[in-house]
Parts: C-alpha cells; sequence; structure tokens
C-alpha cells in the first residue's frame, strides 16, 4: 500500500488493542474509541494457549508476555467429589509444547491488556480515545462515521467493532438480539501466594469437575497471585462482571465437594461474579467497510479458555487479509470473515461441549472418567489440537 488508511476501532479491551496494534505497525492511522473514562481490564486469571503465543510471536510481544506470565507444570482435571484424578497432560518447564514449539501459559487479564496498552502507546499513528462511546455509525463509499453518545462524531476509512458481548455494531449487522444466556454463573476471586497454605498450593492448571460445578485454579502473576474461579449452574442473572457474589448459594453447590476444594473455597471472603453467555455461530459479521471482532463477532463461554486467544486470532488475520486486499477495506473484511468463522464456530461449539463434560453426572461423569483416563480416546486435552496448532498468519493468503 502506498499509504495508510485510517482506521477506527471500538472498544479499547484486548481485542481491540490487539487489532489496532497488528494494524498500527503497517502504518495505518488507527483510532481507538472506548467508552470507559481510561483504559483497564476487569477479571482474573485467563489461560494462553499456544496457539495464542504464536499469535505473541507474530506480533513481536513474545517477550513482554512472557515477564507476566506463568507456565504451569500440567493441565489437570480431577472429580470435585471423590478428588480422583481424571486426567492429567504434563506439560513441561516451559509450557505446553506443540509441533509448533510454542508453550501453553497463564496470564492476569490486566497484564495482558497492560502490554498490548503499552505496545499500542509506543506507535505515534494510534490515538486512544477515552470517554467515547459509540451510539450508531453511518457509512458511504469511501468513509465511516462513528457517532458518540455526546454528540461528536469520529470520521475513518474502516470500522473495526471490538466492543463485546453486547456489542451495539452487531447489532447493526446481525441483529439477533440479546446474548444466549447458558445458565451457568462464574465467582472468581484472586489470592495472594502467601495467603494459600502451602498444602493448597499448585503450579498446575488444575480443574475439580462434579455434577453441574466446577472450580478452576493456577498461578498468576510468576506465580505471585493465586487465581480461582467457581462456575455452578444457577437461575439468577445480573449482566456485568463486577457483581458481588452470594457465597450462601456458593457453599450450597459445593456441599459434597471433596474437602481440598471444600478448603479452597474457605480461603476467599469476597467473590466476583458474572453470568455466562454466548451466541449462536454466525457466518457473516462484516457490512462493508465495518466487521466484528472477537466477543462482538463470535462469543463463546469459557470452557475451553479461549476468548482472548480467538480475538487476538482475529487481530492477526485482519491485518494479513488487510496487506493482502492492498488496502481495499471492503474485500480484506470479506477475506478477514470468510478465514475465520468456521474456526471461531468450532470454538464456539466446542466450548459448550467441553461445559457438558466438566459439569457431568451420573452415566455420563463415569463415562467420561473412563475415557479420560483410559489414554486412548481422541478426548480431553488431546482432541484440542486442532486448536492448539493454531493457525500460520504467513499461509493464509499465500499468493502461488
Amino acid at each position: 500500500m502506498d499509504q495508510g488508511l485510517h482506521i477506527l476501532v471500538a472498544g479499547g479491551g484486548i481485542g481491540g488493542l490487539a487489532v489496532a496494534y497488528a494494524l498500527g505497525r503497517d502504518g495505518h492511522d488507527v483510532t481507538v474509541i472506548e467508552q470507559a473514562s481510561e483504559f483497564g481490564e476487569i477479571g482474573a486469571g485467563i489461560q494462553l494457549g499456544p496457539n495464542v503465543f504464536r499469535m505473541f510471536s507474530y506480533l513481536d510481544l513474545t517477550e513482554a508476555i512472557n515477564e507476566v506470565a506463568f507456565f504451569p507444570s500440567a493441565l489437570c482435571m480431577n472429580d470435585v467429589c471423590t478428588g480422583e484424578r481424571v486426567v492429567r497432560m504434563p506439560l513441561g518447564d516451559e509450557g505446553a509444547r506443540t509441533a509448533n514449539g510454542y508453550p501453553y501459559g497463564v496470564i492476569y487479564r490486566v497484564d495482558l491488556h497492560q502490554v498490548l496498552l503499552s505496545a499500542c502507546r509506543v506507535l505515534p499513528n494510534i490515538t486512544l480515545r477515552t470517554s467515547a462511546r459509540l451510539a450508531h455509525f453511518e457509512q458511504s463509499a469511501g468513509s465511516v462515521q462513528v457517532h458518540l453518545a455526546d454528540g461528536r462524531r469520529v470520521d475513518g476509512e474502516a470500522l473495526v467493532a471490538a466492543d463485546g458481548l453486547w456489542s451495539k455494531v452487531r447489532e447493526a449487522i446481525v441483529g439477533d438480539g440479546k446474548p444466549r444466556v447458558s445458565g451457568h454463573v462464574a465467582y472468581r476471586a484472586v489470592l495472594k501466594r502467601e495467603d494459600v497454605p502451602s498444602h493448597l498450593w499448585s503450579d498446575e492448571v488444575r480443574l475439580w469437575g462434579g455434577e453441574k460445578t466446577h472450580l478452576v485454579h493456577y498461578p498468576l502473576r510468576r506465580g505471585e497471585l493465586f487465581n480461582l474461579v467457581a462456575v455452578f449452574h444457577s437461575s439468577k442473572y445480573d449482566e456485568g462482571w463486577d457483581t458481588f457474589g452470594d457465597a450462601s448459594e456458593l457453599r450450597e453447590r459445593f456441599a459434597r465437594a471433596c474437602p481440598q476444594v471444600q478448603e479452597l473455597l474457605a480461603r476467599i471472603e469476597t467473590w466476583k461474579m458474572w453470568v455466562l453467555c454466548d451466541r449462536e455461530p454466525v457466518m457473516n459479521w462484516t457490512d462493508r467497510r465495518v466487521t466484528l471482532l472477537g466477543d462482538a463477532a463470535h462469543p463463546m463461554l469459557q470452557y475451553l479458555a479461549q476468548g482472548a486467544g480467538q480475538a487476538i486470532e482475529d487481530a492477526v488475520v485482519l491485518r494479513e487479509a488487510l496487506c493482502h486486499a492492498s488496502g481495499d477495506v471492503a474485500l480484506a473484511f470479506q477475506l478477514y470473515q470468510q478465514t475465520r468463522y468456521l474456526r471461531t464456530a468450532r470454538a464456539q461449539l466446542t466450548a459448550r461441549f467441553y461445559g457438558d463434560i466438566y459439569h457431568a453426572s451420573g452415566v455420563t461423569r463415569e463415562l467420561r472418567n473412563r475415557l479420560f483416563q483410559s489414554g486412548t480416546e481422541s478426548a480431553g486435552f488431546v482432541g484440542l489440537q486442532w486448536m492448539y496448532d493454531g493457525i500460520d498468519p504467513k499461509q493464509l493468503f499465500r499468493r502461488d
């Protein structure tokens, strides 16, 4: 391309900053529009599969990520009631490595967001705007106009909407209504390392699965913190991420859990709760010069720990598509969408399936345990190789 485009990005979360940085490195003028008064991230820990580390390598962010990530020794699943091990996949000293050589890590969501934010701030062609809530947008043959809630307008040549599960841009393009409520809620908390007794500490990503419940925990921030997420079926519903949980309901749901799980839960005084939602996969999330990214395009339940990872993959693919299309925005957005919709749909649907596996009861639970423990079935973590191998950005749009 002879010159860069002016690209607007709605949403300053992980996906929005990832695509801003990816496009900004190519010389495009990128304006990130964030509705909050400052750039920040909420939530606790997230897992980063080898497919995501492949994207970090592509974006030259590996060193910065490694400084704040933690590399667990194994991925494990135990039965929440009996404590028996269901499956364990060793990761080695530096995390799991696929055939392509990338590790498996965990990271504090705030730290990942800060790495991306710092990278964006280094580039002078990226503008970061806060207190800018998108109200609606319009587009013409060569431009996009974003109208903000306070009456201001921001003009660009393209719009990438990374505005999350409740995306206003998705509402205009896809129009599929409210997200699908799963009936599951997640309680999350973070402890300091010194507040976790030695017999409860583990350097693994360990999931305790049970009937309509599970608990997952792992270290964060080089082992300085300990992340806990308890998930269970509930009829309660409250939009947003910063709702305080009901400790009595949590205790009731885990009343039959084994002593180790009970002791871990008892270490937490305050839990934050959020409701787990997703949407049905769609094959079209683009309208000419406007496209969706991350949760706005393909929100998924957290059971594969791939929400952030798939958003970062989106950013890389969109960047490659724009390069391949030589700046033809409409063509690039169609190429990006066509390349992504089946892989992200598979992640969305597989996440639902793994939720059923983790929360199995009765005969289903017994079958799950036997299959996983046999080591011969293409189930458990082995069945996710398609996801962890990831994508090769340079092979996506080869000109042979």
